[in-house]
């Protein structure tokens, strides 16, 4: 892969999928894709469509998504979605809440229509562990109120959650410049962050402070 073009913690692209179920090796496929495009900070476009799997959803994700299979019926086909998806990433890195499995999916239904993304991936949710340990948990919903961030109050719809996702990660960005003194954030601190051990935090933002 090529290295993106944008190194910034601020310039990249937040996604979220809906799926039929947890796994694609186990031949589960997206049925919603949902995208906002961040530029030094500011939501400047956003991508959201629904997509037809080819199959009946069960019952179970129709309740937990809201996502029907009526409406799924009537949606362009994950090939067709995934392609202009592939467009909108560009040459952004990539950001996600629990990002290994949204990079599963989005890797699974990129290799079905042979296409590539060039960017690499960060997680909100291991480093929302590292910079907020004292939250009731790491989900999603949980940090949306922990740190009274903008909603409409609808959850696991997925334009609604990466735009929840894309808040959390700017009220990070700013708690690692305010909180650690941190300034000029790559996206690879970010990315180093989610790794680094909580005994090992202070040090760490310590020899970031010092460059």
């Amino acid at each position: 892969m090529h290295k993106s073009k944008h190194s910034s913690a601020h310039t990249l692209v937040v996604l979220d999928f809906e799926t039929t179920g947890l796994s694609p090796g186990q031949g589960d496929r997206a049925i919603e894709i949902g995208a906002v495009r961040l530029e030094q900070g500011v939501i400047t476009d956003r991508f959201q469509r629904l997509m037809n799997p080819g199959r009946r959803i069960d019952a179970f994700i129709e309740d937990y998504t809201g996502i029907t299979n009526r409406m799924l019926s009537q949606a362009m086909p994950c090939a067709e979605v995934m392609d202009e998806f592939a467009d909108f990433i560009g040459g952004y890195n990539l950001v996600a809440h629990n990002a290994s499995f949204d990079r599963r999916f989005l890797d699974a239904e990129l290799q079905r229509i042979r296409r590539n993304y060039s960017g690499t991936f960060a997680c909100s949710m291991l480093a929302a562990r590292r910079l907020y340990p004292a939250a009731p948990n790491h989900k999603l919903g949980t940090l949306v109120g922990y740190k009274a961030l903008p909603n409409d109050g609808t959850f696991h719809r997925a334009l609604a959650d990466a735009e929840m996702t894309a808040h959390l990660w700017l009220a990070m960005l700013e708690e690692v410049e305010q909180c650690h003194g941190v300034t000029d954030i790559g996206f690879t601190l970010m990315q180093k962050l989610m790794k680094v051990s909580k005994a090992s935090l202070a040090g760490f933002f310590e020899r970031q402070r010092r460059r």
